[in-house]
């Protein structure tokens, strides 16, 4: 891979989670009945609703594009590592659930008919884009440990990963009663993608565009050797 199409796979990584965060603040803006407390974010992109074009094409489908991008470069970097090619493939799925629930949007309040199948679908790919992007987060964790460069992020990561995945609970145990349901996934979204933001961002600063070995990434810093993994 060249290195403008590396660079143009972490500048994905970087702006994915800008754009999210901005389509969401946006959208919200433009309806002022919407509550980001307690409801979901793909009450923006609902069927029928004033700001489903823009969460369906300027949120869900950019940024799911964005994230498989991220991961395909990701997959090529640091190549010769199986967890490392596991933990991309997450970080993909996560960018094909994205897409599959802006192109299957919800029905109005996400909630019923469930019987529908654009609803299934929108819950499933929902689901499976956030376990998946957890998954990816705490995998990247344990792989950080082995690069002298990425080490301080290991903790970060895992601990992102974590407690995302408890804010999804706390989002699910709240959905009956409605109750800071938005608030919670808000949460667990802002975390994971602020996650995937500080990734993206490392590694642009530290020039990671070539990888020498099968268990060695090169970092082209400044002006500084390479960092080797720790064996």
């Amino acid at each position: 891979m060249k290195v403008t199409l590396r660079k143009i796979g972490i500048l994905c990584g970087i702006l994915a989670p800008i754009l999210w965060a901005s389509a969401i603040f946006v959208s919200g803006s433009l309806r002022p009945e919407y509550s980001h407390l307690t409801q979901y974010i793909s009450e923006l992109g609902e069927r029928g609703g004033s700001t489903e074009f823009i969460m369906r094409y300027a949120a869900f489908v950019p940024t799911g594009l964005m994230h498989m991008a991220f991961a395909a470069f990701l997959y090529v970097a640091f190549k010769g590592s199986p967890l490392a090619t596991f933990a991309a493939m997450l970080l993909a799925i996560n960018g094909i659930a994205r897409i599959a629930a802006g192109m299957f949007p919800c029905e109005v309040g996400c909630a019923l008919p469930r019987l529908l199948l654009s609803q299934k679908l929108h819950s499933l790919s929902a689901g499976v884009g956030f376990f998946a992007l957890i998954g990816a987060s705490v995998l990247w964790g344990i792989l950080f440990r082995r690069y002298q460069s990425l080490r301080g992020l290991s903790a970060y990561s895992i601990g992102s990963g974590c407690l995302g995945l408890v804010l999804l609970a706390l989002m699910s145990w709240s959905a009956e009663l409605r109750a800071s349901t938005g608030l919670y996934e808000r949460l667990s979204s802002g975390l994971l993608s602020l996650w995937v933001l500080v990734f993206a961002v490392r590694l642009w600063w530290l020039k990671a565009y070539n990888v020498a070995g099968a268990e060695r990434l090169t970092f082209h810093s400044t002006g500084t050797a390479s960092d080797e993994a720790a064996r």
